[in-house]
């Protein structure tokens, strides 16, 4: 078994004028290891293109999951989708990447831009098989993985950005791998790679897109875990068995709150430095524990990182607060969102008596829903959650 996983990205916007996108991404966990990602593009653009493209990637992608042949996905969808009034067709192109035991990508490909593979930060031609299923041209591929590959799907709206404006043909394939390999130097997650993408193409089209334009990013790369102690237990007796569990597991170690971290450094023996420096207004300052990668305050801190994470999943626009800022909030976001790809949370059920003043918004249970919310917002990010409370 290999120590590899996926991280998977992507970010859509919509055709001028336009409130639905006529583009649709879905991921489908088949197992802990293998995972189904379809991009669908339904004919035209808005609430018809919308209901095309839904239909398309949620069937592909849950007859997959369930280990249906490619001919009997396609035929359900011809079986199954509305035809246009209009143009008398039904017709949605869509883009497989089928993720095997994080040891194999099978691409599908029908209609869409071809997908680009970038392996040692220069773009891989892969060999294609030509099928005809049901009428259709579908191309498949079979890819042994390595670490730090990076397939970037696309919706038409991608390579089309420009038309007429920047460029009189449009944003050639050639010059979209020209622009994406420098950015494979650096270690962007794939939801970050694919705003970058998306948001070039929105100044190419003027922002005013012609097209709903997609990208979607898989990214090849190792497991990192990341473990994340907040609050102290709500038995004192506990503080030595939550520690030991604490620090015993493999990765970085994250502590948030005051008195949790006081707790930590008497188990560690080490003092609590804190820093003089205040980075963010909004965000309490950090400390230092000798053994521990990041020391911050508690539910402060913790509900920004909740915001940032709610952002993440959408517009993903506080990217450049978070991503370079060196505030408690900022920092976190850094190894969970970027680093980490397995995440465990030790959380301490006692009630801080500062919280139980009426006046003050926090209560026992802001603690909680804090950590259901952010271990809610990473699953979404496709990490591996384990929450143990004390």
């Amino acid at each position: 078994m290999n120590n590899l996983c996926a991280d998977i990205g992507y970010k859509s916007i919509n055709h001028y004028g336009e409130q639905l996108c006529g583009d649709h991404v879905d991921v489908v966990e088949q197992d802990e290891n293998s995972t189904v990602i379809v991009l669908a593009d339904g004919l035209g653009s808005g609430v018809k293109a919308s209901i095309l493209s839904t239909l398309t990637s949620k069937i592909i992608s849950t007859m997959m999951a369930q280990g249906l042949s490619l001919e009997e996905c396609v035929s359900t969808i011809a079986a199954t989708l509305p035809i246009c009034s209009v143009r008398g067709v039904a017709y949605s192109t869509f883009t497989i990447i089928h993720i095997i035991n994080n040891s194999v990508a099978e691409l599908i490909q029908y209609d869409n831009p071809h997908i680009i593979l970038l392996r040692d930060g220069k773009n891989y031609d892969y060999p294609k098989s030509e099928l005809n299923i049901g009428g259709k041209k579908v191309y498949k591929s079979q890819i042994p993985l390595c670490e730090n590959d990076i397939f970037v799907a696309m919706s038409d709206g991608c390579p089309h950005a420009g038309i007429g404006l920047a460029f009189n043909f449009g944003w050639k394939r050639e010059d979209i791998i020209d622009f994406l390999e420098p950015l494979t130097l650096n270690d962007f997650t794939a939801k970050t790679l694919a705003t970058i993408l998306v948001d070039e193409c929105n100044k190419l089209y003027g922002e005013k897109p012609g097209d709903d334009a997609t990208a979607c990013v898989v990214r090849i790369r190792k497991r990192s875990p990341v473990n994340l102690l907040f609050g102290p237990p709500s038995n004192r007796d506990d503080c030595d068995r939550m520690m030991s569990l604490f620090f015993s597991k493999e990765g970085k170690h994250i502590i948030c709150g005051g008195t949790t971290s006081s707790i930590a450094a008497k188990y560690l023996g080490k003092p609590i430095k804190p820093s003089l420096s205040f980075e963010a207004s909004d965000v309490p300052p950090i400390a230092e524990i000798e053994g521990v990668d990041l020391v911050t305050e508690g539910v402060i801190t913790v509900n920004k990182v909740v915001e940032y994470a709610k952002d993440y999943l959408t517009d993903n626009e506080s990217y450049t607060h978070w991503g370079y800022k060196r505030d408690g909030a900022s920092l976190i976001c850094r190894l969970l969102f970027e680093e980490a790809t397995d995440i465990n949370f030790f959380v301490g059920r006692a009630i801080n008596p500062a919280h139980q003043n009426p006046d003050l918004p926090i209560n026992f249970n802001i603690k909680m829903n804090l950590v259901e919310e952010l271990s809610g917002c990473l699953k979404q990010m496709g990490k591996r959650i384990k929450v143990s409370y004390f």
